[in-house]
């Protein structure tokens, strides 16, 4: 079936009626299509659109119904407006190093007649050069009120053509171009360099006429039919009530992709490799007698489940999975010492050079008592240091950052490799360990937590444990939401948390200050605090400072010679310094609820209660709704559902880092009930045709050379 598309009339360069041209197979690369010039050939490439099939699936992020516009705001709003006005005046403007180009947007035709708004970018030269007196615009943004005048600044923005005195000379050809453009609704495609989103949209319209249908097989038996018309909805739909139920459609179609790649990965994954690591558990029970608290229930699970792992005939390969502070180190040093007894070295394999010396300081003071030898190996270490790592006596802990990965010897001999924070090493690098006969048991832990469904998607070739229990014996923690006018306050209070001996952080978003972000930043801020907090010590940490002045700064601060710590989110994770009982974080609308949980994670890891404040600077009602979430729950599932709602599965669970693809039309919050139905069918294929070679999966086929190359090696 091919979707119906409204008619048009087609411009000379066409070659002609729609219909006298042959249809075109699915798979055509761009360069042999003659009506696509080779410049826009060329930025579209850029955009990784390569083939009318990657064409038509380059899906809308929204639409617009240019049937009837907006009428122009009259005072400052949340929402965003759609709005359709003629250019009046221009004026090109200096803000000190900041120069803006304005443009006042006069709506002729509404009520009032002389209703207007300012237009504003900054910085953005080429804006001024293709925005003139006359032009007709169709522009949307959020007005802002700024002193006595109301702005739109960097709106999305659309030149439908020349004022209505200079469009009654149009061609008839013109005319029927606005056709697609005005007077419907309309698809705002994502564009690029070098071709607009109005070129874009001509060419998927023309496209969806003449791709030939029945070479394009739907891998969904029976459901072409409802293929075919999404693909017509979600582009150019009649009403914006289609474009939902045409984005699950097609949704469905990418989570199938997504899980095949899931359980071919799986398969490859779970083949039987490895060692039984069968031990009495000698050194575990002397550790977990030495440890100064009782495990909580959800640890003792957990390790009894690895250690049930280990001892099989197959690779462990399992997810940790547990909230801030919920005692995953504990587990892994467990696990650890499981590998160590059975006559392997171990490894835990950190993301940054601080948390690798932190955790080498804490594994020292568990193992060394009970005969341990534990070492330290980063990036920072000495030719000559390194080369003390090629013949590791086994029994050894080994304890580093990703530059482990370049002693391949020394990992794939481990008995058992542990990869912290997960999220910030990507499956790639969790392939290069898996790789190989003799791989080693694979544990690997996160605390950002995911829904169960997700975790499955995003962790698909793992098993998960989950840690959801907090240890006992530790202060409460309490979270408030302010404003840049309470830091007086702030200030006071801090004050009094030194002065009982307590330590405190202050985080920042940036290092230093940005000409683009309206946003404090942690060096030009140190000297105030320096003031604010004085005669109590405060020190510098941020992530380009060389891995001998962190040392030193953390070195400081945990011993309490440094009491406040001014700093960014290189502290997200990991930093553990039970004496901290106060965060305060400047510009929290700058940070995801995530990574907020994660900062907070820092602070009530002792016996005193701590507080946790967070600077709103936006003046923004949603960005203070967002924040409000925090104070309310110290539950980070919670948190990280309501993060998923708010910002999408990709920016939280960073399928970048998962070796899968990104999702283009598809959300893993909104669409978790089409999750099960994809995986059925993936599995279905997968069972009936491993190498996707079967006509009907020919819209898979992008597909094939990842899995014939093996997902282990390839993924990423």
């Amino acid at each position: 079936m091919i979707p119906s598309v409204r008619k048009r009339k087609v411009s000379p360069d066409h070659g002609g009626d729609v219909t006298s041209i042959p249809p075109h197979d699915p798979g055509t690369s761009l360069e042999r299509i003659g009506w696509i010039r080779s410049p826009q050939v060329t930025a579209l490439g850029k955009l990784g659109i390569e083939s009318l099939r990657d064409l038509i699936m380059h899906y809308p992020r929204r639409h617009e119904d240019r049937r009837r516009f907006d009428r122009f705001p009259d005072c400052e709003s949340e929402r965003s407006f759609c709005i359709c006005g003629i250019v009046g005046k221009t004026a090109f403007r200096r803000f000190g190093r900041m120069r803006s180009f304005e443009a006042e947007l006069e709506d002729q035709h509404g009520s009032p007649p002389d209703a207007r708004i300012t237009l504003r970018w900054f910085n953005l030269f080429h804006v001024q050069k293709i925005i003139l007196t006359g032009s007709r615009l169709v522009v949307y943004g959020r007005p802002r009120l700024r002193g006595r005048r109301l702005f739109m600044e960097h709106p999305e923005f659309e030149i439908i053509g020349e004022s209505d005195a200079g469009r009654q000379h149009e061609t008839p050809q013109e005319e029927g171009d606005q056709s697609i453009h005005l007077d419907r609704v309309v698809p705002i495609h994502p564009a690029g360099a070098g071709i607009s989103v109005r070129v874009i949209r001509k060419l998927i319209h023309r496209a969806l006429t003449e791709i030939d249908w029945s070479l394009w097989l739907d891998p969904l038996p029976g459901r072409k039919v409802a293929w075919s018309r999404a693909l017509q909805s979600i582009h150019f739909p009649d009403e914006p009530e289609e474009t939902e139920p045409a984005r699950r459609e097609l949704a469905l179609r990418e989570l199938l992709e997504l899980q095949i790649l899931v359980i071919a990965r799986q398969n490859e994954m779970r083949k039987p490799r490895g060692l039984p690591k069968i031990t009495p558990g000698t050194l575990l029970e002397r550790f977990l007698l030495a440890l100064p608290f009782t495990l909580t229930a959800s640890q003792q699970r957990s390790i009894a489940t690895i250690r049930s792992d280990m001892g099989q005939e197959h690779r462990m390969h399992r997810l940790l999975q547990g909230d801030v502070g919920s005692g995953k180190t504990v587990v892994a040093a467990a696990a650890m010492l499981l590998a160590i007894e059975a006559g392997y070295c171990a490894i835990l394999m950190v993301p940054t050079q601080i948390l690798a010396a932190q955790h080498f300081r804490n594994f020292r003071s568990w193992l060394e008592p009970i005969g341990i030898d534990v070492k330290l190996l980063t990036g920072s270490l000495k030719r000559g240091e390194l080369s003390l790592f090629n013949n590791l006596a086994r029994g050894t802990a080994i304890i580093g950052t990703h530059a482990l990965l370049h002693h391949a010897e020394t990992v794939k001999e481990a008995g058992l490799v542990v990869i912290d924070e997960q999220h910030k090493f990507g499956v790639l690098q969790r392939s290069q360990i898996a790789s190989g006969s003799s791989a080693p048991d694979l544990l690997v832990m996160t605390a950002t937590p995911i829904p169960r469904t997700l975790a499955q998607t995003i962790y698909g070739d793992l098993d998960i444990s989950i840690l959801n229990e907090q240890p006992p014996g530790r202060g409460s923690l309490r979270t408030v939401v302010r404003t840049p006018a309470h830091l007086t306050g702030i200030i006071d209070y801090i004050h009094g948390e030194l002065a009982k001996g307590r330590q405190a952080y202050v985080v920042y978003h940036l290092i230093g200050e940005s000409d683009k972000l309206a946003t404090k930043a942690a060096e030009t801020e140190i000297n105030a605090w320096k003031d604010r907090l004085s005669p109590h010590s405060c020190a510098l940490l941020h992530g380009r400072l060389d891995i001998f002045e962190k040392r030193h700064v953390m070195d400081s601060f945990e011993k309490g010679l440094v009491q406040v710590l001014v700093t960014t989110s290189v502290i997200e994770v990991g930093v553990d310094v039970p004496n901290a009982t106060f965060l305060l974080v400047e510009n929290a609308e700058r940070f995801g609820l995530a990574q907020l949980h994660q900062l907070r994670g820092r602070i009530g890891r002792g016996i005193h209660s701590s507080t946790c404040v967070l600077i709103d600077g936006s003046a923004n009602s949603s960005a203070l709704e967002r924040l409000s979430i925090l104070e309310k729950s110290r539950d980070g599932f919670v948190i990280a559902e309501e993060d998923l709602r708010l910002r999408g599965a990709g920016d939280i669970l960073g399928t970048e880092q998962s070796g899968l693809p990104p999702l283009r039309i598809a959300d893993l919050y909104r669409d978790a009930d089409l999750i099960p139905v994809a995986t059925q069918e993936a599995a279905r294929i997968l069972r009936d045709d491993p190498e996707l070679m079967q006509a009907h999966h020919f819209s898979l086929s992008r597909l094939r050379n990842t899995l014939s190359r093996g997902l282990v090696e390839t993924v990423g």
